[in-house]
């Protein structure tokens, strides 16, 4: 499988619209390291969120299942990652292939409620994060604090923000404007991207603002019961919160 000629930015339609789960898309590229399409709905990992998964299907019935989504290597360029054991219909693409992209959306929807939840998190924790993960089976992030965090009082902390049910939104800044007001990058470890001329803000109303390019839902009251399952000391300025769903789905 390879016909890499072609490397053009992918339209990421999830950035506009998390609630897409397919679009149409054409073959732009494919390689040993996965399909590039014209366009998508599948996010890549980045900025902790884990990259998503689902099927691309062809009009003549060939369905090719997807196992992950990553960033290439230049900027724009989305790979999607097919699952092993389908080389015999990988060997049949090409470029310019028309097709659906449809996402796993059980395990993305997961992703969204885990990423809105940890803006909460952010508010009830006023320190740097340095650290982050965001997997439909949890969510953490590392808090550069010494101070001790009270399990019980941060996961009533977050019943009471899902419960007010504050709409989440999405607005476009200026390098320059960011630039101008630091103090909205809470996070120590995964920078705000550059070079595009934009950054994509993610507001919690009334509760968080702060620049991040994952997905979310729209409303805190989607999120459903979530609650702080671990709290860890990692170091002497390191504390690490564990969220979780309850009960289990």
């Amino acid at each position: 499988m390879s016909d890499s000629t072609v490397t053009q930015p992918t339209a990421e339609l999830f950035r506009e619209d998390a609630q897409l789960r397919e679009c149409e898309a054409r073959i732009t590229a494919f390689d040993e390291r996965g399909i590039r399409l014209d366009a998508t709905v599948f996010y890549p990992h980045g900025g902790g969120q884990a990259g998503d998964s689902g099927e691309l299907r062809f009009a003549d019935g060939r369905c090719i299942a997807i196992a992950d989504t990553r960033k290439g290597d230049t900027p724009g360029e989305i790979v999607h990652v097919p699952a092993s054991g389908q080389d015999a219909l990988l060997a049949t693409l090409r470029r310019g292939d028309a097709l659906t992209a449809h996402i796993d959306w059980t395990r993305r929807h997961r992703h969204m409620r885990f990423h809105t939840a940890t803006h909460l998190l952010c508010a009830l924790v006023p320190h740097p994060v340095d650290g982050c993960s965001i997997t439909a089976a949890y969510a953490r992030l590392d808090f550069h604090m010494s101070e001790p965090l009270d399990k019980e009082a941060l996961s009533a902390g977050l019943a009471r923000l899902v419960a007010e049910a504050h709409p989440v939104s999405q607005r476009w800044i200026s390098d320059a404007e960011l630039d101008a007001n630091p103090g909205l990058v809470r996070s120590m470890s995964v920078q705000p991207p550059r070079g595009t001329g934009r950054v994509r803000l993610l507001e919690v109303a009334g509760v968080d603002l702060q620049p991040c390019g994952g997905t979310h839902v729209a409303n805190t009251a989607e999120i459903g019961a979530v609650v702080v399952t671990k709290i860890e000391k990692k170091s002497a300025m390191t504390r690490r919160v564990v969220l979780g769903f309850t009960p289990a789905d």
